[in-house]
């Protein structure tokens, strides 16, 4: 009986001590400063010379890792990214096609 409440307890502290080593908020990455969220933005995809620019209805924007936005060259997209404006860039975490209600013609109206 000793030896069955032992290895329970065992189990117990193993995972006690598991579970304290997953933190519930993620590490910042290299590319995300400290209080810098993302935000979502519709645009168009440009080729500017051999770079990819992210061109929306106010501005354009350097792209800080153009590689995301490969294959969607002239097209109308959403994208959630990290905004530095005072670099006029941004870092593109996800790349999505908008919705119908997003298209370009009711961003228009």
């Amino acid at each position: 009986m000793k030896t069955f409440l032992l290895a329970l307890l065992l189990c117990f502290s193993a995972g006690i001590v598991a579970a304290a080593q997953d933190p519930l908020i993620p590490a910042p990455q290299k590319h995300q400063a400290p209080g810098i969220q993302p935000t979502s933005m519709t645009g168009t995809v440009s080729e500017h010379g051999e770079k990819l620019r992210f061109v929306t209805d106010q501005r354009a924007w350097n792209v800080d890792n153009p590689e995301t936005l490969k294959g969607h060259e002239g097209h109308y997209v959403r994208v959630t990214a990290h905004v530095y404006a005072d670099k006029d860039s941004i870092y593109i975490t996800e790349v999505k096609m908008p919705t119908a209600s997003e298209s370009r013609k009711n961003d228009a109206q």
